[in-house]
């Protein structure tokens, strides 16, 4: 009946390395030099690109203490998460002092904390807003979603919808699909054990999945696994490690989440009902070690990546640029970058051109002159790029074309 534990198991009697572990990658790569540090400027920033001309980044707002998501309310404004625990408030490019109370409490240690947000489609007319989140409880921190009601500058109505059990603590991306189901990724299958990477297999565990869930975080009746023994219905994908970022494609709808693996192999999948993106059975990354995760990198029944990076970029937030300001960005997929080949301060915005069957045709790197770790992207409505800066002093950042530089010829592709 659990097929995926044989595979498992077989994997590690042929020797594949599951061991080691996030924290202890994160503090090799705090030892490493890495390029030197560079504050952000004062002012707005002009840089070149390949295929526009000059951008210019601006500064919109800074004192944010690791932000993790990115929400435009309808005003204009914009809500923004800290990983510690706060959920502020952006208003003309000021940053209110006083966060939103009534968020719930986190587990906030490394990687963990306040993570993603997403309003309801109705939010005009209901408010409710979700977050996800690194729950605390005395079996283990896991991940949780949570809805409320923002009401005056405060959550109200607070509910858990969903909370991983058993525990699980990774990173976890959320949106509201086309058809107006609400996707959660809840990443966390790392190779601290054998037995917790191969829980991603599991399709009785909801940790290394992607869930689809209805606004009240109950399993639609159409879900792929629904009704069948020993798999929960609210699993759409299985076979992830930690995904960091979700998008959906303008025009396909089509559900595209970026991925990360320990070393090399970071992935984007194009999301269908029901498939199985293979980890940790297949990968094409390494171990923190050097080793091979496996030595298959893809096996009849588990799908390929859509875009494989070779070394790791640490891909982090995701998004396809759908306004009118960048015309020939229409269309490409954006994607944070946490650090390029595991050395920090080599973190960017990568830009993937498309072709019209979603398959990649180049890429270009933006914003690497800054030197900041990429938390989340973000198409806003008044058709400019918003970014969110991973750290202490974390900023939100605009991305305007410079005026009177034309389109250059034969961009966009």
């Amino acid at each position: 009946m659990h097929g995926w534990r044989t595979i498992g198991t077989a994997l590690l009697a042929a020797g594949v390395c599951l061991a080691g572990g996030v924290a202890s990658a994160q503090e090799n790569a705090e030892r490493r030099p890495g390029v030197p540090p560079r504050p952000l400027p004062d002012g707005p920033v002009v840089l070149d690109s390949a295929e526009y001309g000059r951008i210019r980044v601006v500064a919109v707002t800074r004192g944010l203490e690791h932000p993790w998501g990115l929400a435009f309310l309808p005003d204009g404004s914009q809500l923004v998460t800290e990983r510690p625990g706060r959920l502020r408030r952006v208003i003309g490019g000021v940053l209110e002092p006083k966060p939103i109370t009534g968020v719930p409490e986190v587990h906030a240690e490394g990687i963990a904390g306040l993570m993603d947000i997403a309003l309801h489609p109705e939010f005009a007319a209901n408010r409710l807003l979700y977050l996800t989140y690194t729950k605390p409880q005395p079996a283990g921190p896991t991940v949780a979603l949570a809805r409320g009601r923002l009401e005056s500058g405060a959550l109200a109505d607070l509910e858990d919808l969903v909370v991983l059990d058993p525990p699980g603590s990774g990173a976890s991306r959320i949106g509201f699909g086309p058809d107006g189901m609400l996707y959660m990724t809840v990443g966390g299958a790392f190779q601290s054990s054998p037995e917790n990477a191969l829980r991603a297999q599991d399709p009785n565990d909801l940790l290394g999945k992607v869930l689809r869930l209805r606004d009240d975080g109950t399993a639609p009746d159409d879900n792929p696994f629904v009704g069948r023994a020993d798999h929960r219905p609210e699993i759409y994908s299985l076979g992830h490690r930690n995904h960091q970022g979700l998008a959906f494609q303008p025009g396909t709808g089509a559900l595209w989440v970026s991925e990360h693996a320990p070393q090399g192999g970071d992935e984007v999948n194009v999301i269908e009902a029901g498939r199985n993106y293979g980890w940790p059975i297949v990968s094409y990354s390494r171990q923190y070690t050097g080793q091979r995760v496996t030595e298959a990198p893809w096996r009849p029944g588990m799908e390929l990546p859509a875009i494989l990076w070779v070394p790791s970029i640490a891909p982090s937030g995701l998004a396809f640029y759908d306004g009118e300001r960048f015309p020939d960005w229409q269309g490409n997929l954006f994607a944070g970058s946490l650090r390029f080949g595991g050395l920090p301060r080599t973190g960017h915005l990568e830009r993937i051109v498309l072709n019209d069957a979603g398959q990649e045709l180049r890429r270009e790197w933006l914003l690497a002159e800054l030197r900041q770790r990429i938390r989340d992207v973000r198409s806003g409505p008044d058709g400019l790029l918003y970014v969110l800066t991973d750290a202490d002093d974390g900023a939100l950042l605009r991305i305007e074309p410079v005026a009177g530089d034309a389109t250059r010829t034969g961009a966009g592709g």
